[in-house]
């Protein structure tokens, strides 16, 4: 079918770009910075380097229209924060004193001085810095890091559109501040906000800014009609505004619903909306709202959130269809391209023929470039990259990587009695206080202990073939005995063997497993300097072998103490890779369940009495929108159960969960029937422990003492606090005392300090509990 050309010529745009670089040299430039290696002025050099060579990268690939204010020293939400001048009360003096090491204190805390809080934004694996807001809080523009930014990007000539979080977002995605009550809506602030995003604006405007482009993601959420008129009035009012560039609205993650007549009729320029599969409801739903007539529409075609090859033809007849419903349509990804690593070109170790099924950040804009000219000028113009792109979707279709007939006849068998552990909680539990022995309040850790330079350099030695697998293997010996007696000696109860032999809690697995794929520079920022490489689950999955039992066991020959096995859950290791969309997730997930109750197995006729099975991605996978969340929750739980329910009942199963909203999901909680959780609660005063009080969450937790995520050292006294509101909430007999996390990203200093401090907060509180 020949698609004839659109009445007027389409542009192509994104809505962010990966900040690292190809290297991470802001990760290196930054991390060098807190060490006192790099000087501010070469930080922000580098940084500015940075975004010279992405804008240009975007322009030379046929991007009209470049994003600014995207890039962050560490997170976009706290970039807003320093904007809207909400900087919480602990950290005005260091802001004061000298802004770059304010920044970075109210990203990673003190010595003095508590972070902000950390969770995930929407359901991504990417972190941001929530907001701290009350009825005292005074907003004052800063506006000097956006136009800044802007006037780099016109100075080299291009067209270019700020993009910030929009003010309703900002507002939903914040909390109340230390001492406010609990109940206090930030979203009454918006009256108060909205004519510093007016004067940010008008800066913008003054700086050149044609275009800015305002984020309201929190918009495809369920909304209520209160916040839906806030929505409303905050539009009408910027929209009013005469000193202001054009606006752009845009949405993505999901469907907007009951939001997007809002924001159609609202007095703005222009919605950036996703059309991609899970936000399909879009186009229906412009179409019954009227559209936007003589308006912009920015339509985000290419998923910016997977690597999959896009198929072409699809998004053409997409945009053929709402060249109808708008006075222009112009075409991009459906979310910031900052979720996908940067460039396939860089991939060496995957075979060329699969590596054409895969769409980096340049190739989704080589993708947005092919299609604004398929729509522009008619898809002959185009017609040798569509019959490119329909061979590469036919050769992913026919592989036989795809389909392996024994992993879906081993799916299919899966029945009811496989997802439930044979006996109730609390026959397990009382077979496995006998078989453990352990003391009230037992101590352990999440997992992981610091991954050292040295160790680094010893997997960079393996695959350089500087040295061979028997010193590579005795070097990871060495590390394990150090970990094992350090944590007897500082008294910990249950012991784990560090993880120094995994590069990642998902790609270890992933490097193991039949139907996935390893990138070696596919990074994806998750929080401020950590990068990952999510895998590619790009087939059906199977465990050729056992991939954990062994340093398991050599870690148990050490010791008399129990030693945790340490796996990463299914649902976790689907959120944080790439997963093949020909397939829906719940049938992935069963195949990554069984290859996992395999290794569960094995562990515990090796002799390991605890095995903890990771599921941080539990709540953040959970869907935007709570019609759709019955369904995932169903399968999201029966394939952790899949992984755990082999076991015999003295056999302790533990899960883990972090850096997330966990009260929409205790019920989910309850029904992975765990013995045993460990949450991140430091950062959020326990806020946790007390909604599993709420919902009456019968089995043992351990709601994190211990903040991993920032350099501080909590001391005896501020570790004992939080186990005696743990205990406000949870019976001592069930509850346990951990880090919020593993400890990969910490050094040994800091790391030997605070778990010596949290064993000693551990044995305060056991003390007051016995003489009460």
């Amino acid at each position: 079918m020949t698609t004839k050309p659109a009445a007027a010529a389409a542009r192509a745009t994104v809505y962010g770009y990966p900040r690292q670089g190809q290297g991470r040299e802001l990760k290196k430039a930054i991390e060098g910075y807190w060490k006192g290696r790099v000087t501010a002025d070469a930080l922000r050099a580098t940084a500015a380097g940075l975004r010279r060579t992405a804008w240009r990268q975007l322009a030379d690939a046929g991007i009209d229209e470049v994003p600014t204010g995207d890039f962050s020293y560490y997170d976009h939400v706290l970039d807003t924060t320093v904007m809207v001048g909400a900087i919480p009360a602990r950290h005005r003096d260091a802001v004061a004193a000298d802004p770059l090491d304010g920044y970075f204190a109210m990203a990673r805390g003190t010595k003095d001085v508590a972070p902000l809080e950390m969770t995930k934004w929407f359901d991504t694996n990417y972190h941001y810095l929530v907001p701290e807001l009350g009825p005292d809080t005074v907003f004052v523009a800063d506006s000097a890091k956006q136009t800044g930014e802007l006037k780099e990007a016109l100075a080299l000539g291009l067209t270019a559109r700020p993009v910030l979080v929009g003010p309703v977002t900002y507002l939903l995605l914040a909390k109340p501040a230390p001492g406010v009550p609990a109940d206090f809506a930030p979203l009454t602030l918006l009256d108060r906000l909205l004519p510093v995003y007016a004067e940010v604006l008008a800066d913008l405007r003054a700086a050149g800014a044609a275009w800015v482009q305002l984020d309201e993601p929190a918009l495809v959420q369920d909304r209520t009609p209160a916040e839906l008129d806030a929505a409303q009035r905050a539009y009408r009012a910027l929209g009013a505004l005469t000193d202001r560039p054009k606006l752009l609205v845009a949405s993505y993650f999901d469907r907007l619903g009951e939001a997007l007549p809002v924001l159609a009729k609202a007095p703005v320029d222009g919605l950036a909306l996703d059309f991609t599969e899970r936000a399909a409801a879009n186009l229906d739903a412009l179409a019954a709202a009227g559209g936007l007539p003589g308006k912009r529409l920015v339509a985000g075609v290419v998923n910016g959130r997977n690597i999959w090859a896009d198929d072409l033809s699809a998004s053409l007849a997409t945009l053929g269809t709402l060249l109808g419903l708008a006075g222009r349509v112009d075409v991009a990804a459906s979310c910031s391209l900052l979720h996908v690593p940067l460039d396939t070109a860089a991939e060496r170790d995957i075979d060329p023929l699969i590596l054409r099924w895969l769409a980096f950040a340049r190739q989704k804009t080589a993708e947005i470039v092919t299609l604004t000219k398929g729509l522009t000028s008619g898809t002959d113009a185009i017609a040798g990259e569509l019959a490119a792109n329909r061979a590469v979707l036919a050769s992913r279709a026919n592989s036989p990587i795809t389909r392996d007939p024994a992993v879906r006849a081993r799916t299919g068998a899966v029945t009811a009695a496989d997802a439930r552990r044979a006996q109730p909680y609390g026959e397990r539990a009382a077979a496995q206080r006998a078989a453990l022995g352990l003391p009230l309040l037992p101590t352990t850790t999440i997992g992981s202990f610091p991954q050292t330079g040295e160790l680094r350099t010893a997997r960079a030695d393996l695959r350089a073939g500087r040295i061979d697998t028997a010193g590579y293997e005795e070097r990871i010996r060495a590390e394990i005995q150090e970990v094992i007696s350090f944590q007897e000696k500082t008294g910990l109860d249950v012991l784990v063997h560090g993880e120094a032999e995994r590069n990642d809690m998902v790609q270890y697995f992933a490097e193991q497993l039949v139907g996935c794929l390893a990138t070696q520079h596919g990074w994806v920022q998750s929080y401020g300097t950590r990068y990952v490489r999510p895998p590619i689950l790009a087939g059906d999955i199977s465990r050729p072998e056992p991939m954990t039992v062994r340093w398991t066991t050599y870690a148990q020959s050490l010791t008399v103490r129990p030693v945790k096995g340490m796996l990463t859950g299914p649902v976790t290791m689907l959120a944080w890779s790439f997963v093949r969309d020909d397939q829906p997730l719940a049938d992935t997930a069963r195949q990554v369940a069984l290859a996992l109750r395999d290794e569960v197995g094995d562990l515990e006729a090796a002799g390991t009495s605890v095995v903890q099975v990771d599921e941080p991605a539990l709540r953040e996978t959970l869907p935007l929108r709570t019609g759709d969340r019955p369904e995932y929750l169903a399968w999201a739980t029966e394939a952790f159960r899949i992984t755990t329910s082999g076991v015999r009942p003295d056999t302790q199963i533990h899960t883990h969960m972090c850096y997330a909203e966990f009260g929409d999901i205790v019920r989910a909680i309850d029904d992975l029937d765990a013995d045993v959780i460990s949450l991140e609660a430091a950062r959020s005063h326990m806020q946790v422990a007390h909604e599993l009080a709420a919902h009456g969450y019968p089995r043992e937790a351990g709601p994190g003492v211990y903040d991993i995520h920032s350099p501080r050292v909590p001391s005896v006294q501020e570790a004992a606090g939080l186990l005696r509101t743990g205990l406000a909430a949870i019976p001592a007999e069930r509850l346990w005392v951990n880090p919020d996390c593993g400890l990969k990203t910490r050094g040994w200093p800091e790391t030997r300090a605070a778990l010596e401090n949290l064993v000693a907060a551990a044995r305060t509180v056991r003390g007051e509990l016995s003489s009460s």
